[in-house]
């Protein structure tokens, strides 16, 4: 497996919901309240977005992008070099870089740093839209990320973004082992699912 996959995620002061990848399996609304928790939410919590890269045998370092709006010349120079220089460090010239359809990601001006620059990738056509089904972070890594954070000492954005920092380094490499290994079979079974989220 030398596919290097990537993600972004909002974290906010009030703990993480992405309702775009967050998702509660329940046969009614009281089975969904029931399972998934409702929680309170201020109105305009601090908020950090944070960017985050795995592969079969670990996690590349954590990049906060907490600086401006995430437009695809800030992508490239604040993520597309990190993980260029990172990936070619761990697998030299013989590696995929995966990124999702962000339009940051999907701009032909990134489209085209990344042809020119990654040994491989998978482009913007090719990789299928809304699929959290298919990247180990959305299905494993960010829940394990989300729950080694000690939330109690969570109480502004500095706080936050220390705690994002030092909880990185406590995401245990069996998770991101194991699901980085299992992307094949989950593939599969999307496949034979006709492209429908996986139970």
């Amino acid at each position: 497996m030398k596919i290097l996959f990537s993600d972004e995620k909002f974290f906010n002061i009030d703990g993480v919901y992405n309702s775009q990848n967050d998702r509660v399996w329940a046969v009614d609304r009281v089975d969904a309240d029931e399972k998934g928790d409702i929680q309170q939410r201020r109105k305009f919590p601090h908020k950090v977005m944070v960017r985050l890269g795995a592969f079969s045998k670990g996690i590349t370092p954590l990049v906060i992008l907490d600086e401006r709006t995430v437009d695809h010349g800030y992508y490239i120079n604040k993520v597309l070099l990190v993980v260029l220089k990172y990936g070619n460090k761990v697998f030299g010239d013989d590696w995929i870089f995966q990124q999702d359809g962000a339009k940051p990601h999907q701009h032909n001006l990134t489209q085209k740093w990344c042809q020119e620059n990654f040994p491989s990738f998978i482009d913007k056509d090719h990789w299928p839209p809304n699929s959290p089904d298919l990247n180990p972070l959305d299905y494993s890594i960010w829940d394990e990320f989300v729950n080694v954070i000690d939330w109690n000492k969570v109480e502004s954005k500095a706080t936050l973004i220390q705690q994002l920092k030092s909880s990185v380094k406590k995401i245990r490499e069996s998770v991101v082992v194991e699901s980085c290994t299992s992307w094949t079979n989950r593939l599969y079974r999307m496949s034979q699912n006709n492209g429908n989220y996986l139970h």
